[in-house]
């Protein structure tokens, strides 16, 4: 069995659903399949049970969900052990960060790479997806924190974070939707999206759920143009706009501005961290470590 195949099963696992671990992973359903399939035949085991609806654990998939996950943590805690004997030119790692990352995150993984790697300096770059992407291939960026997961082969990808987004209204003062607002009930407004070139499969993924929904996404933003809080605000207080906000933004919510749920959850934004295939930096996989196990 191989790591690969660990991380594919968990995703399987953690999914309920070999589509939908397709997507996360960026990989063909039938490459999932066969993955499964090959750990089926490895083990002599059925590990799922299929459904019209999805798939489940059986009791031998449960069994080695946890021991993958313990595997893979032993792996990240090998990688980190013997970071101590990095080259001592590895000092300067570069990261891109993108507009909306949960603040939590990076603070914590901060102080951990700074005790286990004293010499590594971190440098910080406010960059889109795109240009992240760019800067990865070219070799600007140690680690790139994405929208989307590359096709690359050369570069290696895991999710650090989900999150459910909600919409950010313009205030009504009528009482919450309970389980949130749906989708549809919003046409009529306009969203406030970013531009398209900052991160083109997660654009492409969120207009195609607001079309599904009956959505028309409206103008599309101008290249350039970055989508900060006070734009946000700015265009959905008057009423004829929506904005897509996470519910733990870390912003405070100026007068007249709203954030509530999506019924069903029909949009989640997810985070990759990127780096290069053939790295063997150890202060940079204690920092992937530590973000993917947050």
């Amino acid at each position: 069995m191989e790591l690969r195949e660990f991380r594919v099963f968990l995703a399987v696992a953690e999914e309920g659903s070999v589509s939908a671990a397709a997507r996360q992973l960026r990989v063909s359903q039938p490459s999932v399949s066969q993955t499964i399939a090959t750990l089926e035949r490895q083990t002599g085991l059925e590990l799922l049970i299929r459904r019209s609806t999805g798939v489940q654990l059986t009791e031998a998939g449960t069994v080695l969900a946890g021991e993958a996950r313990a595997v893979l943590a032993r792996y990240d805690q090998a990688l980190t052990r013997i970071g101590q004997f990095a080259v001592v030119g590895d000092t300067h790692l570069r990261i891109g960060v993108p507009l909306e990352f949960p603040p939590q995150l990076l603070p914590e993984a901060m102080t951990t790479l700074a005790v286990r790697h004293p010499r590594t300096h971190v440098t910080f770059q406010h960059l889109s997806s795109a240009d992240q992407l760019q800067a990865l291939r070219a070799g600007e960026l140690e680690l790139g924190l994405l929208r989307s997961r590359p096709a690359d082969r050369d570069l290696d990808a895991m999710v650090v974070v989900r999150e459910h987004l909600g919409v950010l209204l313009a205030a009504t003062g009528d009482a919450p939707v309970p389980g949130g607002v749906r989708l549809e009930s919003l046409a009529g407004l306009s969203w406030v999206g970013f531009p398209r070139a900052d991160s083109p499969v997660w654009f492409d993924e969120i207009t195609a759920v607001l079309h599904s929904h009956g959505l028309n996404p409206g103008a599309l933003a101008a290249r350039g143009q970055s989508l900060i809080p006070e734009v946000k605000f700015a265009a959905v207080s008057a009423g004829q706009a929506f904005a897509l906000a996470p519910e733990k933004w870390g912003q405070p919510l100026p007068a007249g501005v709203i954030w509530t749920a999506l019924a069903g959850s029909p949009l989640v934004r997810r985070t990759w961290a990127v780096w290069a295939a053939d790295s063997r930096r150890r202060d940079l996989a204690t920092l992937v470590g530590h973000l993917t196990s947050a």
